[in-house]
């Protein structure tokens, strides 16, 4: 079985900081760590390659010094890494990493077999759309299992695997066949450090190194800022409330009490609210 994760270096999310002028993150001076949703899918993916054997490929998009991160990849027990390194990829959105990395993972498929399961975490802390797993999945056909919280069966002579996804409401237990694409939460296992032997191998081992061409990406267009069609038009920080948060006393009141009272503050602050409640009950009542 081979197994692919998609694993992004991005900036300490504690100490980033945004280009006035371009409204880009600026990467120079801040600390750079993994993505932490990917490492949790990297756990995953370790753990169904000790189950079940196989591979497990490592594949990133992003400068020469991403290579660093790689090697932690490895050092935590990954068999392979993969950078994808070019002045090409410059300034890409969602929609423009989603096509690079679905390229590169058909050439990884040529060179090494195709992967069965394609892991990513949920999402990234610099950007947080959740939107680059989905587009892998949609290029390559995949069927795409999202918002992953365990994977509880994998069947590798039928191909099929069962996984639990969180849900809005609860959580749904669902079945696919082979070969999927899951993004994993946060929190679903407990990452490995690796063993002294990954440490020492992953210092010698070399990571592949491709540019656009050698990914097989034929046109460049779809590429970096050209193949971007993301606008960020500007990036604030949330405006300071100047007036804080009002007690409502508790002691002595039964819980029907309390929240009589917490309605009505909340309804002389939003009378609109209020309003549109009422409205809301009338033409639901029966007539």
């Amino acid at each position: 079985m081979h197994i692919v994760v998609c694993v992004k270096q991005v900036p300490d999310s504690a100490q980033i900081r945004v280009h006035p002028v371009t409204n880009t993150i600026m990467r120079q001076g801040v600390p750079a760590i993994i993505n932490p949703y990917d490492l949790f899918a990297l756990e995953q993916g370790l753990r169904l390659r000790d189950r079940f054997g196989g591979e497990v490929t490592v594949l990133t998009m992003g400068p020469a010094m991403a290579e660093d991160a790689l090697r932690k990849t490895l050092t935590i027990g990954a068999d392979r890494a993969v950078l994808l390194t070019d002045r090409q990829f410059a300034g890409s959105d969602t929609l423009a990493t989603s096509f690079a990395l679905a390229t590169a993972l058909r050439r990884v498929g040529t060179l090494w077999g195709e992967p069965s399961i394609v892991l990513t975490g949920k999402q990234t802390i610099d950007g947080d759309t959740a939107q680059v797993g989905p587009g892998i999945a949609k290029r390559l056909g995949l069927t795409q299992l999202t918002y992953v919280s365990r994977i509880d069966d994998l069947d590798a002579a039928t191909g099929k695997i069962v996984v639990e996804r969180r849900a809005e409401g609860g959580t749904q237990v669902l079945q696919s066949k082979l070969p999927v694409l899951i993004t994993m939460l946060e929190g679903t296992c407990e990452v490995r450090r690796g063993a002294i032997g990954d440490a020492l191998r992953a210092a010698r081992a070399e990571v592949v190194r491709w540019s656009a061409a050698e990914a097989g990406v034929e046109d460049t267009t779809k590429c970096g800022l050209r193949g971007s069609p993301t606008i960020v038009k500007s990036v604030f920080a949330p405006t300071a409330r100047a007036e804080k948060a009002k007690q409502v006393p508790t002691a002595g009141c039964s819980t029907d009490q309390l929240a009589l009272e917490v309605l009505a503050e909340i309804f002389g602050h939003l009378p609109r609210l209020e309003r549109e409640l009422e409205a809301s009950a009338r033409r639901d009542s029966p007539s």
